[in-house]
């Protein structure tokens, strides 16, 4: 039985992963076209067309250029107005500059921001779906067609992957070119060749212009390099020193080939660059006065580089590498179950992680990692006279053979104690980088286990399996189309998600035009006091039967009241106080009031709406 599967797999692989992105395809496709901008967006796709336009990375720098540049290309055909002699480009520097620029772009500009939203979100779904064809080619190779497939359907049909494989983010992007880097990186590890070596290089230049997270690479990548030629099993003709250092001079090369790459992805997103502009930058993000050291150590080379012109991109790398870490470090107020904290809370991380993953797939990931502890713990040999010769042999045996797998996993175990441990709760996106080696690592655990036993030992493991992928493409299924706030059932499901977690975990802005239709539908809402919170522009779809309302204004009115539930909790558990005792979000400033009514409904899955007749 087990011959036949894989045979059928064999012959219809390619039927299947077709049909699993184009799945992703059609899905994304349609949620690129209904999705109001989110929050985000509304700075990176205008970046990204004045990098491709102007040549000056004056918006955005905090992020690298390349899938703001790739989003962005399919905005040149589209004769789009973007007037830089105005304030945003001429005055202001990038921390309102950005924000005002999409403003502009897609709202003041008499541009089409459906147009400019969608064609600009269409490069991050190919490259979701390269990112997922690579995934498949990967786990294939380590484990046949079978695992290949598991892999690229865990992805495929993760409700969080299809929640923001669609906007113009770097989120997405990094996950795939972290993909590619790690292999190509792997492929050098078991076979050192140059060519290995600068192919390996380039793609992680890529990677480095993708998001500054990349440095995450560098442990991992330095310890694998400088360990793995010491247990290597080698020729008896080789020397191990000169393995060990063939290998260090090969892995110094891949990174200076990727450094390269980096400024040769700089140099045309900045070659325009007014060194007045930069320089003014520069000290604003790190002043002469700042405290830190490594900070003025950091301005002062900038402003070294950017004294020549052949420097200054490499300069715009360093000050978005400067400015991420200065963003983790000073934090970001974020809600967490009740609470609002501009510190971090170390159970955010695995907590979202927990309520917004599959629940079959989490029961996937807890029982391979007991079948992981169990195949370690069974093939150490406590009865031996000789116990550190015996095992210490299956140890050095077992390094030797399974490099991916263990590089995979060290490079999730460092992330993830880098995000639980970093000053920013944001969202769940924020470990995308782990999730192909998730999805990864789990095929290849699943593939083990079916071939750890006999078949007939498998019976009931092939049916429970079978239950758990239906129940994971059910799941998908009913969750459509609100992916970006999928909550699995231990949190009540996408509609509940939001007493958990906000931000990019339910309410980004993405249903502003889903409101605009059901205002439309709702002829007796003459005018709505709404709280928006995301990139889109209520008066621009809903002139004047909009009225802006935020959570201080005063005196209440009868009538509709609309929230985004990112400015709901944010306002409502706020109980954060000032130096002097008192409450920088007191009860006659925040939402607390409303909460004295019943939501008439619930747009999307991120707009409350209110109708309040007993004010006086």
């Amino acid at each position: 039985m087990k011959e036949k599967i894989e045979d059928w797999l064999k012959k219809h692989q390619w039927k299947i992963v077709f049909s699993l992105l184009a799945f992703m395809f059609v899905v994304s496709l349609h949620n690129a076209a209904s999705d109001s901008a989110t929050f985000d967006e509304i700075a990176h796709i205008p970046a990204g067309y004045s990098y491709l336009t102007q040549h000056d990375m004056r918006l955005n720098p905090e992020h690298p250029p390349l899938i703001k540049d790739l989003a962005a290309l399919p905005l040149l055909f589209l004769n789009l107005n973007f007037d830089t002699n105005l304030s945003f480009w001429q005055n202001e520097l990038n921390d309102t500059g950005q924000w005002n620029a999409g403003k502009y772009l897609l709202w003041e500009a008499g541009n089409n921001p459906d147009a400019i939203l969608f064609w600009s979100r269409l490069p991050i779904v190919l490259i979701s779906l390269i990112a997922g064809l690579f995934i498949f080619k990967w786990v294939k190779e380590l484990a046949g067609v079978l695992a290949g497939l598991l892999a690229l359907f865990f992805y495929a049909l993760d409700p969080n992957v299809l929640g923001h494989n669609h906007y113009v983010t770097t989120d997405i992007g990094v996950m795939a070119f972290l993909t590619f880097s790690f292999y190509y990186f792997l492929k050098f590890i078991k076979n050192p060749t140059w060519k290995n070596a600068l192919v390996g290089g380039i793609f992680w230049g890529l990677l480095h212009v993708a998001k500054f997270s990349s440095i995450t690479t560098l442990p991992i990548f330095g310890l694998i390099l400088v360990g793995y030629p010491l247990i290597k099993k080698i020729n008896a003709n080789q020397k191990r020193i000169r393995v060990w250092f063939s290998y260090l001079g090969k892995g110094l090369v891949a990174f200076a080939v990727s450094m390269v790459l980096v400024w040769l992805v700089y140099l045309p997103n900045t070659y325009k660059t007014d060194p007045v502009v930069f320089e003014k930058t520069i000290n604003f993000y790190f002043p002469a006065n700042d405290s830190n050291p490594n900070s003025l150590r950091a301005r002062d080379l900038m402003l070294a580089m950017n004294d020549h012109s052949s420097l200054r991109p490499m300069a715009e790398y360093v000050l978005g590498m400067g400015m991420v870490f200065k963003r983790v470090a000073g934090g970001n107020g974020a809600y967490f179950i009740g609470q609002v904290s501009d510190n971090a809370f170390p159970a955010y991380f695995p907590t979202v992680f927990i309520l917004k993953e599959t629940l079959p797939l989490l029961i996937l990931i807890i029982a391979m990692t007991i079948f992981t502890l169990w195949q370690i713990f069974s093939k150490i040999h406590l009865k031996t006279q000789d116990f550190l010769h015996t095992n210490g042999k299956r140890v050095l045996s077992w390094l030797r053979s399974n490099v991916v797998e263990y590089t995979l996993f060290g490079f999730i175990v460092v992330y993830s104690y880098l995000s639980i441990t970093g000053n920013l709760n944001i969202g769940l996106r924020h470990l995308f980088p782990i999730f192909p080696f998730i999805y990864i690592l789990l095929a290849k655990k699943i593939h083990d286990f079916f071939t750890r036993f006999q078949p007939h030992q498998l019976f009931f493991f092939k049916y429970v399996l079978g239950f758990l992928l239906i129940w994971i493409l059910s799941e998908t299924l009913m969750a459509y189309p609100y992916y970006l706030s999928y909550f699995n059932e231990l949190a009540g499901g996408p509609k509940n998600g939001y007493h958990y977690v906000t931000d990019s975990n339910a309410d980004w802005g993405q249903d502003l035009e889903r409101f605009v239709t059901f205002i439309n539908q709702h002829p007796e809402i003459d005018q709505i006091r709404l709280n928006y919170f995301g990139g889109g522009n209520p008066r621009f779809y809903l002139g004047d039967r909009f009225i802006d309302w935020w959570d201080s204004k005063r005196p209440l009115e009868n009538g509709w009241y609309a929230v985004s539930v990112n400015q709901l909790q944010g306002s409502i558990y706020d109980t954060r106080l000032n130096s002097d005792g008192t409450m920088k979000k007191p009860d006659e400033q925040s939402w607390r009031w409303i909460t004295q009514y019943q939501p008439r409904y619930q747009i999307g899955t991120s707009i409350l709406v209110y109708y309040v007749d007993d004010v006086e």
